[in-house]
């Protein structure tokens, strides 16, 4: 059929189901349109019950639907296989069970007559109200505004990982000079510097359990150093490319490790032995974090992707795909189920372990975001390539503080890029490492 003769013929049949109420004359006689304006005329007069109709307007309805299991309440539209309500008509109010939905039509200052639902059940009401509350803006919890403590240099290289020990000491950076070095946290002085890697050192983690220092570097190296020696014990063999980022699962003795090839890999700490090959991405994977319940892993990948993992049989649980363009972060909340991922285009926050998004963060400056971080207060911070840096309130996603990194005398503008940051145990102090080779620390005002 034409186009055009296909929509003449709906508006006709439109008219036909109409022209009582609004007026319209009709000389088209279509037996559709006809059983349509029948049904919907019955259904505004009898509501949606087949018991008690008379005989003579009963025998016209087309016969009940066996697939329902409800009798009672039965499609009455032939053609639709739904019930078509009847026009709104201004002024006028449809009756309601006190156990049903009612619908409710009023007139507007303007004529036009407007819908309003009310649920008198429980359930309805509920639901109402909790509808009501998604809607509403969530009112953001004061924080502090943070500032800049103090700066500390040694790296000959670019910061590219931070990690801060259990006993909030000490913490650990690896650069691009290859090292790994560790300070003290409370004053800032060097304690040892590590070195063992022939390439940037990309990801670093301690264990909560064990004197191990764990490191990943672009050199396809996955190390173990035991810090009662300062020595390598033990390396892992298998990624064929560089390696990005680790992890450490919080109970149990399973170290996860990911990067340039596009897979993550579980490995079983004391014996080396790969456990899984987490495979999905299609792009490097950038971060990777561990916890203790289900999702266990979660990746982001240069691929777009957020992939939440079944540890247990080594498989996606769910891949999130709302992010349009690399994603680069990852910060899991340390108190609630939920974790956040940052991307180009904007930070969102999700909820585990089905990964339901929650919202979506405010904008960073349009900038690449390198690193996310959020302590136990509900404070997010973000850092990106361009030196900008900016607080969230975790709660709400609304942005209470932005900051612009100032480089090292003697380095250039373009080396203004923030490239990993950590929160230390209490959450009062958190650690920068950036592209002027210096780490930062900064803490609330």
């Amino acid at each position: 059929m034409d186009p055009v003769e296909q929509v003449e013929r709906l508006s006709k049949r439109s008219r036909a189901l109409f022209n009582k109420e609004y007026g319209f004359s009709l000389d088209y006689n279509d037996p559709i349109a006809e059983r349509i304006r029948f049904s919907s005329k019955i259904y505004n007069e009898y509501g949606t019950s087949r018991n008690g109709l008379p005989e003579h307007i009963s025998s016209k309805l087309p016969p009940p639907n066996k697939k329902s299991k409800d009798t009672s309440r039965q499609d009455i539209n032939p053609v639709l296989n739904e019930i078509i309500p009847p026009p709104p008509v201004p002024g006028t109010i449809k009756e309601s069970s006190s156990t049903s939905n009612a619908l409710t039509i009023r007139p507007s200052g303007n004529g036009i007559p407007i819908q309003e639902s009310t649920f008198s059940s429980n359930s309805g009401s509920r639901a109402l109200a909790e509808r009501r509350a998604m809607l509403e803006p969530i009112k953001p919890d004061y924080h502090p505004q943070w500032k800049l403590m103090r700066v500390i240099s040694g790296h000959l290289g670019w910061v590219r990982s931070i990690t801060v020990e259990p006993d909030n000491q000490w913490f650990a950076t690896g650069a691009g000079d290859r090292t790994i070095k560790i300070w003290d946290l409370a004053t800032g002085t060097l304690k040892v510097t590590l070195t063992g890697h022939i390439m940037t050192v990309r990801g670093l983690a301690v264990s909560p359990r064990h004197p191990y220092l764990f490191s990943c570097g672009e050199d396809k190296m996955v190390k173990c150093w035991d810090l009662e020696q300062n020595k390598v014990i033990r390396q892992y063999h298998g990624h064929l490319s560089g390696v990005y980022a680790l992890d450490l699962h919080p109970t149990l003795d399973v170290l996860v490790t990911a990067g340039r090839d596009a897979v993550a890999r579980v490995w079983d700490m004391r014996t080396r032995v790969p456990v899984h090959v987490l495979s999905g991405h299609k792009g490097t994977i950038s971060s990777v974090k561990c916890q203790e319940a289900d999702p266990q892993v979660i990746t982001s990948s240069m691929d777009s992707q957020v992939r939440l993992w079944d540890l247990a049989a080594g498989k996606t649980q769910t891949v999130l795909t709302h992010h349009k363009k690399s994603v680069r972060a990852l910060a899991v909340h340390p108190k609630e189920f939920t974790f956040a991922s940052a991307s180009a285009d904007n930070i969102k926050e999700w909820k585990c372990p089905e990964g339901a998004f929650v919202h979506n963060f405010s904008p960073h400056h349009n900038a690449i975001v390198n690193t996310l971080s959020v302590n136990s207060d509900g404070v997010m911070f973000s850092g990106a390539d361009n030196g900008s840096m900016a607080f969230y309130d975790w709660k709400s996603g609304q942005k209470f503080q932005d900051l612009e990194s100032t480089a090292m005398p003697g380095s250039l503008e373009a080396e203004n890029g923030v490239f990993t940051s950590t929160f230390d145990q209490t959450g009062l102090r958190l650690i920068t490492g950036e592209a002027d080779k210096s780490i930062k620390i900064w803490r609330e005002v």
